[in-house]
This record gives structure tokens, sequence and C-alpha cells, in this order.
């Protein structure tokens, strides 16, 4: 499963204040020539958020000063391999004081770069892991089903008891056992 960045084709545009960091950021790598190595590191920082539970204590943390904030992050950057225009925009990111909201911004910059490439996202929520063959037929079903380049990101929900909910977009497609059991319980209740 690829974890780099991605978009609903047309579905997801980025807007608001992540939409403009996300746009600057986009706009300069590309003006610079160094936009796959940004959007490959982007990818990068966004798993660090994730695995990183120190690092999300760092970056959530409201009592940490801003410039011990700068420091440590920018620290962790670069002991990482990460490049000077990631490095820069974080900085500008923690002078802003918008340390907090950097989640949102790699989020919509990923949506951003997919979208300018024609990538389309497809969250997928299942009860247990999809299996290669599994993920394999869904790859193919969404191809079917009119997108062409589809990167799958992964969830599990054990709630949903089986089947899949597949998110693209705005579109919901929710072929969950428990969803199932709902409509015939909302079905029930009017039958009574």
């Amino acid at each position: 499963m690829a974890t780099d960045s991605v978009v609903s084709m047309g579905a997801t545009h980025v807007s608001g204040l992540a939409g403009r960091y996300a746009t600057a950021l986009y706009s300069h790598a590309d003006e610079a020539h160094g936009l796959d190595q940004v959007v490959a590191e982007m990818a990068s920082l966004g798993r660090l958020i994730e695995e990183s539970a120190d690092f999300r204590r760092l970056i959530e943390s409201p009592l940490i000063d801003v410039i011990a904030a700068r420091d440590a992050a920018l620290a962790v950057l670069r002991a990482q391999g990460f490049g000077a225009r990631v490095c820069h925009f974080v900085g500008v990111v923690i002078a802003n004081r918008r340390l907090r909201q950097l989640p949102d911004f790699v989020r919509a910059f990923a949506a951003l770069a997919a979208e300018k490439r024609g990538v389309v996202i497809a969250h997928v929520t299942s009860a247990h892991p999809l299996s290669d063959v599994q993920e394999q037929a869904l790859r193919a079903r969404l191809i079917e089903a009119g997108y062409n380049q589809v990167q799958l990101i992964q969830e599990v929900d054990p709630s949903l008891l089986g089947g899949l909910v597949v998110r693209i977009g705005t579109r919901l497609y929710d072929s969950s056992l428990k969803s199932r059991l709902q409509r015939l319980q909302y079905a029930m209740k009017g039958a009574a």
C-alpha cells in the first residue's frame, strides 16, 4: 500500500488557510524545479507526524515557546534528512504560530499535489486488513467505475463487522455489515 500524496480527482479542493499554505509551498517547489522531492518529503513528514508520539506532542503542545519549538522541530527534521524547502516551510509555519495546524497543512499539500497529478484517493475502511488479492480486486472495481489512477488509503475499524466503506471525495460507498444491520433495524422499527 503506497503512502505517497494523494487526492480525489476534482472532488477535493484545498481551501482555507491550509489550502493557502499548501498552494504556496507547491508553487515555490514547482518554480524551483524541486517538486518531486518536496512531494516525497511532505509525505514523509506526514508519516513522521503519525508515527512519532514525541513529534506529535511537540506539535500539539501550547506550552512550548515558539523559538524552542522551531529549534526542536528543525533539529528533528534535519536529523531525518529533510531538505531545505520543507525545513523552511515548517519554520514559517512555526513563526506564524501555526504549528498545531501542521498536520492539516501536510494533508492539504498531499491533496493539492495529487489533484495536480490526477490521482484519485480512495479511503477504504474495513473490519480486517485487506489481503493483496482483495486490494487488487477493489482497485480493479474502482478502475471499472472510472477512477483511473487510484491510491488506496486503508483503515481498519473492527466495529464494521464485515464489508467495506469506500470514500472517494464526497462519494461514499458503504457495504459494511454494520450499516446493513442498522438499515434492517430502522426498517423493522418502521414496520412495527
